[in-house]
């Protein structure tokens, strides 16, 4: 059975697809799974639009894209372990993990990152749906390395390629060192449990490429802000600079080839997190936003642990 509606995800993007009419009977036909696979591992992200909201639903489309991985921090919320492994909530609280940016104070803003960039091992894909949706703002927003190694400058492309980045798993605002906006104030720490505060002291930090080359041959851009503590061997005023000049260059770039998605309550997504990388608007202070995830296993094999440190537990 041939999918019988797929569009581009926007004019003028080199990347994504949007697909309708899928439903868990459809999925249930390998072949369909493995057409809907080929345009994600081409297109990079796919928006499936018009789906049924349920956890059953987005364990189906899933597990189209290979098996689900429990996420490596521990004290994430789990929607339900024994019924529906590796799905975890993604909760923003009112009142909680505030900054300002830009003049305007939102809730559970991200910058530019991959996932579990502060592992030795990343993860191949997530889906993702929206639970509970605010007014205005939670947009999340979607940029293609493929897409940003091929527009980046060519001088600092030529400095940043062959080098590998430092990254730990520290969540906190003030803890952003590169790449941040030009207006930017902490205003409320985001909640850390001691339990998530233990696994971060716990862990190395992890290292990979900036830039790295799929089995299909293109070169991939693949710098997260987020969570960057500076360049291998590196960690200078020199390699500081590079590092800051490479990320605002992602943001720069972002706002100028990135596809923000709005969330509705029929959709979900699902974007290469080996090749994408994407952000968060952040959201009015005062709502609550609630985001339920799974996360597909499947590695690019490039990271590893700094040495001299003690891997996580």
């Amino acid at each position: 059975m041939a999918l019988s509606d797929v569009r581009p995800l926007q004019e003028g993007l080199p990347y994504g697809v949007r697909i309708g009419g899928l439903t868990r009977e459809i999925l249930a036909d390998p072949a369909v799974c493995k057409e809907i696979d080929d345009l994600f591992i081409e297109h990079g992200m796919i928006v499936f639009e018009d789906v049924e909201q349920s956890d059953e639903m987005q364990l189906a489309l899933s597990n189209c894209f290979g098996p689900l991985k429990e996420h490596p921090v521990k004290s994430l919320k789990r929607v339900d372990s024994e019924r529906l492994p590796g799905v975890i909530t993604l909760h923003s609280k009112p009142g909680s993990g505030i900054v300002e940016v830009d003049g305007k104070a939102v809730s559970h803003w991200l910058p530019w990152h991959f996932d579990h960039c502060y592992n030795d091992e990343l993860n191949r894909a997530g889906v993702l749906r929206s639970v509970e949706r605010v007014e205005e703002g939670g947009i999340t927003g979607f940029v293609d390395g493929v897409a940003l190694y091929k527009a980046f400058p060519a001088d600092l492309l030529a400095r940043i390629e062959g080098k590998e980045v430092l990254y730990s798993l520290t969540t906190q605002y003030d803890k952003l060192r590169f790449g941040r906006p030009a207006s930017y104030k902490v205003i409320e720490p985001k909640p850390t449990s001691p339990e998530f505060q233990a696994q971060a002291d716990a862990m190395a930090r992890a290292i990979h490429p900036a830039v790295w080359t799929r089995p299909t041959g293109e070169k991939v851009l693949h710098v997260s802000n987020y969570m960057a503590e500076g360049i291998a061997g590196m960690e200078n005023a020199e390699g500081d600079a590079l590092l800051e000049e490479v990320c605002q260059t992602i943001n720069r770039l972002g706002r100028e080839m990135s596809y923000q998605h709005k969330w509705r309550p029929t959709d979900m997504v699902i974007w290469d997190n080996l090749r994408m990388l994407h952000a968060v608007s952040g959201h009015n202070p005062e709502e609550s936003r609630l985001m339920y995830r799974t996360t597909i296993k499947g590695d690019y094999g490039h990271g590893r642990w700094e040495e001299g440190r003690a891997q996580a537990a």
